[in-house]
């Protein structure tokens, strides 16, 4: 069976734009990734996802139980967030890991030993699949490092050209291609026998100076995050928009569970905001504190529908 890569990027530096505070042009968007992704199966359930993020890690343990009643083999998938286009600066956007492949620092283990994923890259500008004409010219497909503005502005200026009508290359910003990265394998559900699938990364982590909670211009943040009273007058208290607090954001695709063939069993989240003087805030009912840094929302039988994103208000040091 083969994937289809559902994530798709959640670049969002121009929204962002729009929707953060004033302050954007000091401002890093996220990359929203997430979990697990495989074509729509009915042979295999997710009895269990343990969900934990941070701003420095990412890190899910699912079980999964083939309920068929015979062996399937299914290509599961994790694709990164898309990265480039038109519009793309590097200094706008949070990439954690300089991997012209993984971006995000992604592994993965099944049943405590590590897999060797394969990796799928292609370009595309326009909406067309530009990959082989950038393979042929010997640029690399990793539009964000310097090494593929090297190469593309090494080209002869008829080739220059030509990847200018293409849709790869602007005067002012440089390769302007969508890269698209997957990471694959070809995984054995036994029939009746649960398997852990665990996964790590680092995650794109957005980030602005200040913080518009509490302020005049903040109620689309506060509506976003769902920033209950409490955690208002908090930013207000500490000094409101003057500086006290770094803002930051985490996005995290959740609506990939729905791909498997009954809700996710037994859900548990688990999200740390670093350090006991940090805020958070994110939309989620049931949230119960469990930790100085912690807080954990658990659900039953559960599909979800949206996605998670997260907002941090880190303290800056006195």
């Amino acid at each position: 069976m083969t994937f289809r890569p559902l994530l798709r990027s959640a670049l969002l530096a121009g929204a962002l734009a729009c929707a953060a505070p004033a302050m954007a042009n000091d401002s890093s968007a996220e990359l929203a990734a997430g979990g697990l992704v495989l074509t729509r199966t009915a042979a295999v359930a997710m009895r269990s996802e343990d969900l934990y993020i941070s701003p420095t890690a990412v890190r899910v343990r699912y079980v999964f139980e083939n309920t068929s009643g015979k062996d399937v083999t299914l290509r599961v998938a994790f694709p990164m967030p898309d990265i480039g286009g038109d519009g793309f600066f590097m200094g706008d956007v949070s990439i954690p890991v300089d991997d012209p492949a993984n971006i995000l620092g992604f592994s993965t283990k099944v049943d405590g030993k590590p897999v060797k994923a394969q990796v799928e890259q292609k370009a595309f500008a326009g909406g067309v699949d530009r990959t082989g004409w950038l393979v042929a010219n010997r640029i690399p497909l990793a539009v964000h490092q310097d090494a593929a503005t090297k190469a593309m502005e090494a080209l002869p200026p008829a080739k220059l050209k030509e990847a200018q009508a293409l849709g790869l290359y602007d005067e002012d910003q440089g390769p302007i291609w969508v890269l698209k990265t997957t990471y694959h394998w070809s995984q054995t559900f036994p029939a009746g026998k649960p398997i852990v699938v665990e996964h790590a990364y680092t995650p794109s982590v957005g980030a602005t100076v200040a913080t518009s909670v509490g302020s005049a211009y903040g109620a689309e943040t506060e509506a976003k995050y769902c920033v209950d009273p409490g955690m208002v007058a908090a930013v207000k208290r500490a000094g409101g928009e003057d500086g006290a607090f770094i803002e930051k954001w985490i996005d995290y695709v959740l609506v990939t569970g729905g791909n498997w063939s009954e809700p996710i069993g037994d859900f548990r989240l688990v999200v740390d905001k670093g350090a006991p003087r940090n805020l958070v805030s994110f939309c989620a009912d049931g949230v119960k504190k469990i930790g100085p840094t912690q807080f954990e929302v658990r659900r039953k039988n559960w599909r979800p529908e949206k996605d998670l994103q997260i907002l941090l208000l880190e303290r800056r040091e006195p």
